[in-house]
């Protein structure tokens, strides 16, 4: 399994003695994942040094630089293209799943007519269903959310320009219309970086024997 993750500086925002980043990072082995792309801007350098001085968990990353124009989160991920396997997950720099990141991935392998998979929660959002598929994916109110994961397959940018600036959201908005786009719904909620709720989670973890 492959994971993209938009790294920032919150990744490198110490938690519980730690950078959030090596908390995800430990995630991430834990579901699987043998391979990382960081799409990294501000303080990319500093991120990068950091994982290749902690890295020892048998993950091969690699880095995309945004460089000086930023392109926005769809735009960091085309030009991360050339790096991406057939299909993936993504994510973010500011969250935690405490749930296995492979579940979006195998919601979308188990229906090939779909292009992605996004991962739901049951809190205030604007997200739609019918069934398990994405109807809806704009602000009118709903008691769903984008819980900051989902699973796509690479062939979704291949007809995007490298280079075109624009938020990850609107290709969420162009599969939900084409009716591509799955829904996972998530046991439990995505957990922001620095909230309580985290710190009460991995200092659960960090009690087990």
């Amino acid at each position: 399994m492959q994971i993209v993750l938009f790294a920032g500086p919150e990744s490198l925002t110490l938690v519980r003695g730690r950078p959030f980043v090596d908390w995800q990072l430990d995630r991430f082995v834990a579901s699987g994942a043998r391979s990382v792309v960081m799409c990294v801007g501000e303080q990319g350098e500093e991120i990068e040094t950091h994982v290749r001085r902690a890295l020892d968990r048998g993950l091969t990353v690699g880095y995309s630089y945004a460089g000086e124009q930023r392109a926005g989160t769809g735009g960091a991920l085309r030009r991360a293209f050339a790096r991406l396997e057939d299909d993936f997950v993504l994510t973010y720099g500011d969250r935690y799943l405490p749930f296995d990141y492979s579940a979006p991935l195998l919601e979308l392998r188990a229906h090939p007519e779909a292009v992605g998979a996004m991962t739901v929660c049951h809190r205030p959002g604007r997200v739609a269903l019918d069934g398990a598929w994405v109807t809806r994916y704009d602000d009118a109110p709903s008691g769903l959310a984008d819980c900051g994961i989902a699973a796509l397959r690479r062939s979704a940018l291949a007809d995007i320009e490298d280079g075109a600036v624009w938020p990850i959201e609107a290709l969420f908005r162009k599969l939900t219309r084409l009716g591509k786009l799955r829904a996972f719904t998530a046991p439990e909620p995505d957990l922001a970086v620095n909230s309580p709720e985290l710190e009460r989670y991995l200092g659960g973890l960090s009690e087990l024997p």
